[in-house]
């Protein structure tokens, strides 16, 4: 969503260069310790690279087509929650991220929205350049209709995509193995060893652990799971054969709900199909 959202600014140059470093850092410590069990396969990082070059080229024109209806919204807001001092503004960040949880939770339930987010979770390894996999089809799917929800309360846009970007910052980070548990922070953020379980294919913990940056939302609302003890976490779509076809691991999801859409009869069975869980 923040994808859809952000254009782009001056800093991001720098980010992407950060971005690059940290991911041949892992890449080139992975190679001489061989430390952890997935580390970098070339052309799933090649495909992830050319899927964040298309999501990179389609930002500008989604966030064109999305900043008149965010300002448009914002007029006619129904609370003037604009923050103020470190508490406003820590309390604003707390709010985009529980709305940010339940984002996520939609994505996976919904497989309308799963579409575009299943691209995140096609790499079957787990690694920095797999957090960079991100689908092109926001501005489609209507994720960002959750941040519009939050400009309409009365946060100002720029304050929610601000929100939503530090929040994609610090994810970006949980995307490594090379990081164990980090003792009682593993009760209230969201650690990389809670994100390898959210991304993992094993039955015993599918779709958890939805958190951006606390983890205390699963706690609360019972999506929370540890990573299991005697299991080796596996990681992609389940049920999908891996691709390192950049378009078809875009448009895969989409082309497999259109062929399910063509079998059934009717409005009702269609928006079900649309909706119903994955």
């Amino acid at each position: 969503m923040i994808e859809t959202l952000n254009g782009g600014g001056p800093a991001r140059p720098l980010a992407l260069l950060a971005v690059i470093g940290l991911v041949a850092a892992e890449w080139l410590w992975l190679a001489w310790r061989r430390s952890a069990p997935s580390g970098y396969d070339l052309r799933e990082t090649a495909a992830s690279t050319l899927i964040a070059v298309g999501n990179r080229l389609l930002r500008p024109l989604s966030a064109a087509l999305l900043a008149p209806l965010f300002l448009w919204v914002h007029q006619h807001r129904l609370l003037d929650l604009q923050p103020s001092g470190a508490p406003g503004y820590l309390g604003a960040f707390l709010l985009v991220d529980f709305v940010y949880y339940w984002l996520h939770r939609s994505s996976h339930r919904i497989r309308w929205l799963w579409a575009t987010h299943g691209v995140h979770h096609s790499s079957t390894r787990f690694n920095l350049s797999a957090a960079y996999r991100l689908g092109w089809t926001d501005l489609f799917s209507g994720t960002w209709l959750f941040a519009l929800g939050l400009v309409w309360l009365g946060l100002p846009p720029l304050v929610v995509v601000g929100a939503l970007g530090l929040n994609l910052l610090f994810q970006f980070l949980l995307h490594t193995e090379l990081v164990g548990r980090l003792g009682w922070l593993e009760w209230l953020l969201n650690t990389p060893d809670h994100h390898r379980v959210h991304h993992a294919l094993n039955a015993s913990v599918r779709d958890r652990n939805f958190g951006g940056v606390l983890i205390v939302w699963d706690r609360l609302f019972g999506t929370y799971a540890q990573a299991p003890a005697h299991e080796t976490l596996r990681y992609g779509v389940a049920g999908r054969e891996p691709s390192h076809h950049p378009l078809h691991i875009v448009f895969g999801e989409w082309l497999a709900l259109y062929r399910d859409l063509r079998k059934v009869r009717g409005l009702r069975q269609a928006l079900s199909l649309l909706f119903m869980p994955r």
